[in-house]
């Protein structure tokens, strides 16, 4: 039972893994609430001993009076996370019934897609899209972010912006890179940032379908885009865009997460209205966070 663990007791962990095999809804149910009470013993635990450390004129406090303020602690704890406690046990609970990241079969055009200024800059809805909600390829986005950061940070270095700042952006525009725009013959066109391919543009070109937004509505078309040799090449010529282009002056130098994103969209690299609520919620997201924690091991 929930209310049973105890954070320092090596059995209730071994039924918490016992548990987790199970795989049902009601014991993935069982051990998010268990985790979160685990989790909340032990943000409680910190706090006692924080407190106690600045001192206390306290008479009545003994070792025998912690002793039950512990076992008072674990019940509280475990009280909370069954009715609710802090929402780590409803986002667990997902994450083990694959929930959180499961993806529909379709999909509805109607939705966040993510896309660009016309000859400047556009995207593939359905990984825009995905890639906005701070949810697709999860799994992967250490992946991700390992491929892609010593180009980044170049590149950024370039514009005097955050490394993790482009990495971000390049995640909302492919779907953590599993949804680059890809040739003919299948090949990847290495195009992280959906860059179209205007009338000035000499290099290979490939075409895709697209969504612009058009007067505030969606519009579905088939655009030309640039096609690199490389990621390389694709952070060099977006660093080379934004860099030179006198529309994305305030990007230059941009340190704030939201002072960028809106930057951007106020130069006109997007047509979707909500496209820097997108990247500002990527660039703050825990998709990003844990795949840089994970790639820097």
């Amino acid at each position: 039972m929930i209310d049973q663990i105890n954070v320092l007791d090596p059995g209730s962990l071994s039924n918490l893994k016992l548990a987790a095999k199970n795989k049902s809804p009601e014991s993935n149910k069982l051990v998010a609430q268990q985790f979160e009470a685990m989790f909340l013993q032990t943000v409680m635990k910190s706090m006692r001993e924080a407190t106690s450390s600045m001192g206390s004129d306290n008479m009545f406090e003994s070792d025998s009076t912690r002793f039950y303020q512990s076992l008072h602690d674990q019940q509280l704890t475990a009280v909370m996370a069954q009715r609710g406690g802090v929402g780590l046990a409803k986002f667990i609970e997902r994450q083990l019934d694959g929930s959180y990241y499961q993806r529909p079969a379709t999909y509805d055009l109607k939705g966040p897609p993510v896309n660009a200024l016309p000859q400047t800059v556009g995207s593939s809805p359905q990984a825009a899209a995905t890639a906005s909600l701070g949810v697709p390829y999860s799994a992967n986005a250490q992946d991700f972010v390992s491929q892609v950061w010593p180009q980044a940070e170049q590149a950024a270095s370039t514009l005097g912006v955050p490394a993790h700042f482009l990495v971000a952006q390049a995640a909302l525009e492919t779907g953590w890179g599993k949804s680059v725009i890809t040739r003919a013959d299948g090949s990847s066109s290495y195009n992280l940032f959906n860059i179209k391919a205007g009338k000035d543009w000499k290099g290979a070109v490939v075409e895709a379908r697209t969504l612009e937004y058009e007067n505030g509505q969606p519009v579905t078309r088939t655009e030309r885009f640039r096609a690199y040799g490389s990621y390389a090449e694709s952070f060099q010529d977006y660093a080379s865009l934004v860099g030179q282009s006198s529309r994305y002056t305030a990007v230059r130098g941009q340190t704030d997460a939201e002072g960028f994103a809106r930057a951007l969209q106020q130069g006109g690299y997007a047509t979707d209205p909500a496209y820097a609520d997108k990247l500002t919620r990527v660039i703050n997201g825990n998709t990003l966070r844990q795949g840089m924690i994970g790639s820097a091991r």
